[in-house]
């Protein structure tokens, strides 16, 4: 079995998931399922409900049954694998969960949710307390909701549904950010993430700090470090956001942008963006005029250091999103 744990959490709240229903959240509400932080807990916290849980907790059923929680993926997409996290939940979790999927489109409510024709990706399976669970996923169809059924009740921390993002090309702009994370967009090779996977530069939104970004080790030697995003779609780049931001003393002195069309020259790298300076804590945006479709990316920065986010706007082929 691969690491699907690699590959970006399509329900996260940083791409827009949400739960969109659940049938019980007494002790703790299901909204915590999608947060993209890891899980806490803070010992002999009470409020007037008890112990105080980073999680989706259920009040102890006294007749037949079992719990669930739907949730809505902010990327739609392939699943690869499920990761339902009872950290910090020892004599409360459920001993078995499972989980299912569905494709609805548009923004379908609760009652349409429970009408669908859900699909199970996960059958019925045995829980560990306090711990990751990991189920791999063999379906390869695209979804846009999963529902989390657990028995016959209890608490989990997170619920992390790993896979491939595939938007809905329809309904993308005519040029968009082709490096976004959430459209499809992943890092395929790297020079270095000692202090941070440069995946982290392809996710929405701003930076919160210099954890949220890609960062290499000191370098001592001549060389530079690089990475390589495989674009979510072939495009031609029109703009290039760099940004440094909380990258004080760390920022790259400088950065170039090259380019790669696999379909048609795959290894034949050329120039997209000539070497720029960079300053720290810092967005710059750079123009690419004149350049070819693409397929491929490489960012190098010189020597080493820390990026932020890396935003690529382009026209997309539209065919090649729809195939």
């Amino acid at each position: 079995m691969g690491d699907f744990t690699a590959l970006p959490d399509l329900a996260s709240r940083a791409f827009g998931g949400g739960v969109v229903s659940a049938n019980d959240e007494f002790f703790a509400a299901a909204d915590h399922l999608v947060l993209p932080h890891p899980p806490g807990h803070a010992p002999k916290t009470f409020d007037h409900k008890g112990q105080v849980y980073d999680g989706w907790e259920t009040r102890r059923r006294r007749e037949p049954g079992h719990d669930f929680a739907i949730v809505r993926l902010g990327a739609p997409g392939v699943i690869h694998g499920v990761d339902v996290d009872t950290a910090f939940f020892t004599g409360n979790y459920p001993p078995h969960a499972s989980v299912e999927a569905v494709e609805v489109p548009g923004y379908p409510g609760p009652a349409e949710l429970a009408a669908a024709e859900w699909v199970e990706i996960v059958p019925r399976s045995s829980l560990k307390g306090d711990s990751g669970n990991l189920f791999a996923v063999s379906d390869r169809r695209r979804w846009t909701h999963v529902r989390l059924r657990i028995f016959p009740d209890g608490g989990v921390a997170r619920l992390r549904v790993h896979g491939e993002p595939m938007p809905d090309p329809e309904l993308l702009p005519k040029v968009f950010d082709v490096a976004a994370a959430e459209y499809g967009a992943t890092v395929t090779d790297c020079s270095n993430m000692f202090y941070g996977h440069p995946q982290r530069m392809l996710m929405p939104g701003l930076a919160q700090n210099m954890g949220d970004g890609w960062e290499t080790s000191r370098r001592r030697d001549d060389g530079n470090d690089w990475v390589v995003v495989r674009l979510a779609a072939p495009a031609r780049i029109r703009f290039a956001d760099l940004d440094t931001s909380h990258f004080k003393g760390n920022a790259p002195g400088a950065a170039t942008l090259t380019g790669m069309d696999e379909r048609r020259d795959a290894g034949n790298w050329f120039e997209l963006l000539p070497r720029v300076a960079l300053r720290p804590d810092t967005p710059h945006r750079f123009r690419v005029t004149k350049a070819p479709e693409v397929t491929h990316v490489r960012l190098d920065i010189f020597p080493d250091g820390g990026m932020a986010r890396l935003r690529l706007l382009g026209r997309a082929d539209r065919s090649g999103m729809r195939r």
